[in-house]
């Protein structure tokens, strides 16, 4: 498989001039690389783009491919960081040091500590004289900051039974008292919607104030969920997809339940999730947890949000979802649907970039294609998240916008609400072409071990 798509020019892969920057600044760095020497997911995650690249700052560095300036100017502000990259790599060291001194356990130590140990690098330099003492205080912070915040404790305090069954019967309570359904509306919210998205796609484009506020305005989101739980058709124009478009796995969601516990790798779709699921989510994808209420408070909150329409309270994330909804179903990384009506600027957009990927170009051969997958259905697989990617993208749309909501942060116009669309739609991409590249790399793995010559 040919490497992925670029603009024309010079242009190269961020991730590559991250990486490449980052083997630049020689030794030093080790607690915060892989063993290969290239920077952990979370030091690029939690350190270099956020507070050395600054996408939010510099946009011309917040793309995936950079031209030959864009590329110089990142490399440039990577090996500048470097004396101070490494004082964090040594904070690191030592605040992990003082965490087992004090028998810390809860939190990964790089969510809690990377940035915190960047901080302390770009105040005070290299550890010195008494940075023993400076360590041991920030992780007593941390611990008092995230204590009441992690998995455990949820797990604890979901454990009561007394705690359970009262719990439970809120649900019942906040399920049962669910304002009706609308007899019609939905149209007319999925029609504004598309005039936001035609406005935000455009090039610089901030979106149509007037139309953004008048969807929060008129109860738009709040109409939409409400009428998912009476079952709705066409909602979206399109009746060979479900109106809650795989928010949830039931014609319409259940009563949700409390729960015991929950797994990354077998998490149900959104409005199935149980409190504990919910939480548990929300807690293992915080990177600052002291910014969280105390898991009694998140409790609380979550059940009353759990029965709300959409399962959110904030009606900008509400209306958010009924945008990224008339953006998914027109979701076409295949290009099979070109002269379907109803495409948005945003729409003309986004497939525009997801077409330039190798993993669907080759999706779309294969598809096209009469012969059988050879690699035994891996990569059809992955070819067919192609030809139904509103899945993908509403379970991350809504996972982000819950975030967003257990923190009280809205979506304030039209500008705000199309940054997190895009940024998911990006997700996502990346995201498949991620594991595009892993099953290609398992696929000649097998190969090579297959084609080697065996002794007697």
């Amino acid at each position: 498989m040919s490497p992925p798509s670029r603009p024309t020019g010079e242009s190269l892969p961020r991730a590559m001039v991250i990486d490449r920057a980052w083997r630049g600044l020689g030794p030093g760095l080790e607690s915060l690389s892989g063993p290969g020497g290239a920077p952990l997911t979370r030091t690029v995650k939690l350190i270099v783009l956020p507070l050395i690249v600054r996408p939010a700052l510099s946009p011309e560095l917040a793309v995936d491919f950079l031209g030959p300036a864009q590329a110089a100017h990142l490399d440039a502000l990577i090996r500048e960081s470097g004396p101070r990259l490494e004082a964090t790599a040594q904070w690191f060291t030592l605040l992990k040091r003082a965490r087992r001194a004090l028998g810390v356990v809860a939190g990964n130590p790089q969510d809690l500590y990377f940035q915190r140990c960047f901080e302390l690098a770009t105040e005070h330099g290299a550890p010195s004289d008494g940075a023993d003492a400076l360590a041991r205080s920030v992780v007593e912070d941390v611990a008092d900051a995230v204590g009441g915040r992690t998995v455990d404790v949820l797990k604890e305090h979901l454990a009561d039974a007394s705690r359970r069954a009262r719990l439970d019967g809120e649900l019942a309570t906040g399920w049962e008292s669910r304002r009706p359904a609308p007899a019609d509306g939905t149209a007319a919210a999925v029609a504004l919607a598309a005039e936001v998205l035609d406005a935000c796609g455009a090039p610089g484009g901030a979106g149509n104030p007037a139309a953004y506020v008048s969807m929060v305005e008129a109860g738009y989101g709040d109409l939409l969920g409400r009428a998912l739980w009476a079952h709705p058709s066409g909602v979206w124009g399109r009746d060979d997809l479900p109106a809650h478009l795989g928010l949830t796995e039931r014609q319409v969601p259940p009563r949700p339940e409390v729960g015991r516990g929950a797994s990354t790798a077998t998490l149900p779709a959104p409005l199935d999730r149980t409190l504990f699921e919910r939480l548990f989510v929300v807690l293992q994808s915080s990177a600052r947890r002291e910014e969280l209420a105390t898991v009694p408070e998140l409790v609380g909150r979550e059940v009353g949000r759990s029965c709300a329409p959409l399962g959110l309270y904030d009606e900008s994330l509400r209306v958010a979802v009924v945008l990224g909804g008339r953006l998914a179903v027109g979701l076409d990384p295949l290009g099979t649907g070109e002269s379907a009506p109803g495409r948005t600027t945003a729409h003309r957009a986004v497939n525009s970039r997801w077409r330039r990927e190798a993993s669907a170009l080759r999706a779309r051969r294969m598809t096209v294609s009469p012969r059988p997958d050879p690699d035994g259905g891996v990569l059809e697989a992955l070819a067919q998240d192609l030809r139904t990617p509103w899945a993908a993208y509403m379970r991350r749309l809504w996972v982000r916008l819950h975030g967003r909501d257990v923190r009280d942060a809205s979506l304030r116009d039209a500008a705000s609400a199309w940054a997190v669309l895009d940024g998911v739609a990006r997700s996502v991409m990346m995201d498949h072409r991620a594991r595009v590249r892993s099953a290609l790399r398992a696929l000649s793995a097998t190969a090579a071990e297959a084609a080697e010559p065996r002794s007697a």
